[in-house]
């Protein structure tokens, strides 16, 4: 089995990018199969919780501010008009998705939560703590840089207090970091640690690593491939553009089947066609379709069977028709109406 410490900074750039959420369910299967688990330095799991909503903030608003700034340009630099249009409409969808896409930032924030809560937390010893301010005096990493690393120096002396600890015989270490600055060598590759703390590390038994995914594929060689192909299926919100198409479709389908419930009416004679309603016929005393109306909704009509296909228009019975109209209210709902909207 692997242990691993993984710094907070790891698992904050894990939520904030959508494409490495496969890695999650990596890890959770990982833990299952006792292949892997995690050292939680207190510092660490309260890192974390202190910069979950600003990560879940930050993102959605860099997010919205990029948009913002893509659609000015588009506008500013012009073009053909065509090709303006399709490029606006993709960036609607795009802004459509913003706010699914900060849902998903915010679960991510919680999933980590819970499994940083479910592994070992350990406390700060005397010990370690004597040892980060050891560092400090010395100004040995991460204090090399001349500002004030108490954390991280907690952080490293406790995964050290792990991997020394005489308990853990035959158990294999492995230490995750994106904190390139205070951690990995200066001057050259920095996928090695730096020289103050690469005491810590050796080929076998403990790992310095600067990527999650190739520490976890170090762990699991054989099977991470695997793992990620199956994982890495994400399913993908639909866009304003897609939901404005099927809501205009699932209108017009309303719309029709209402208008020949009318022309069924005049052809029977039960709805008399006349010049122009009264305040009589508007009362409802009698049934009556005002002429120009009439004839509007028969064009009306012919340009929605010119459109969408008379196939595509009825008639249905009464399961369709109520799909039909359930479809209806609930993308009208996702587009901002109230529930049970269905006016044409």
């Amino acid at each position: 089995m692997f242990r691993m410490l993984v710094d907070t900074c790891v698992w904050l750039d894990l939520a904030k990018d959508q494409r490495q959420l496969p890695l999650l369910d990596v890890i959770d299967e990982m833990v299952r199969l006792n292949m892997v688990s995690f050292i939680v330095p207190r510092i660490v799991l309260d890192e974390f919780h202190r910069n979950k909503e600003r990560v879940a903030k930050e993102s959605l608003k860099g997010l919205s501010a990029h948009f913002k700034q893509v659609r000015d340009a588009v506008n500013r630099v012009g073009g053909e008009k065509k090709e303006v249009t399709a490029v606006l409409a993709h960036l609607d969808d795009v802004n459509h998705k913003l706010p699914l896409m900060g849902g998903t930032v915010l679960e991510t924030l919680d999933r980590i939560e819970k499994l940083l809560n479910r592994s070992q937390i350990i406390e700060p010893s005397d010990s370690v703590t004597l040892k980060a301010a050891t560092r400090a005096i010395e100004k040995k990493a991460p204090f090399h840089r001349e500002r004030n690393s108490i954390g991280d120096a907690i952080i490293i002396e406790t995964y050290a207090q792990c991997v020394k600890d005489k308990s853990a015989t035959g158990t294999r270490f492995a230490f995750v970091t994106h904190n390139k600055n205070d951690f990995s060598t200066e001057h050259g590759n920095q996928k090695l640690p730096h020289p103050d703390v690469s005491n810590l590390f050796s080929r076998i038994k403990s790992l310095y690593f600067i990527n999650l995914a190739e520490a976890l594929r170090r762990i699991d060689p054989t099977h991470i491939t695997d793992y990620m192909l199956e994982l890495s299926w994400n399913q993908e919100p639909r866009g304003y553009q897609e939901i404005a198409n099927a809501t205009s479709l699932l209108w017009n389908q309303v719309w029709y089947n209402r208008h020949w419930n009318l022309r069924a009416g005049v052809q029977e004679g039960k709805i008399k066609i006349v010049q122009k309603e009264t305040d009589t016929d508007r009362k409802g005393r009698r049934e009556t379709v005002q002429r120009d109306i009439w004839e509007g909704a028969l064009a009306a009509a012919k340009r929605v069977e010119r459109q969408y296909g008379k196939k595509n228009l009825g008639p249905w019975d009464d399961f369709e028709w109520g799909m039909i109209n359930g479809k209806l209210s609930a993308l009208n709902w996702v587009m901002g109406e109230e529930w049970d909207m269905l006016d044409t």
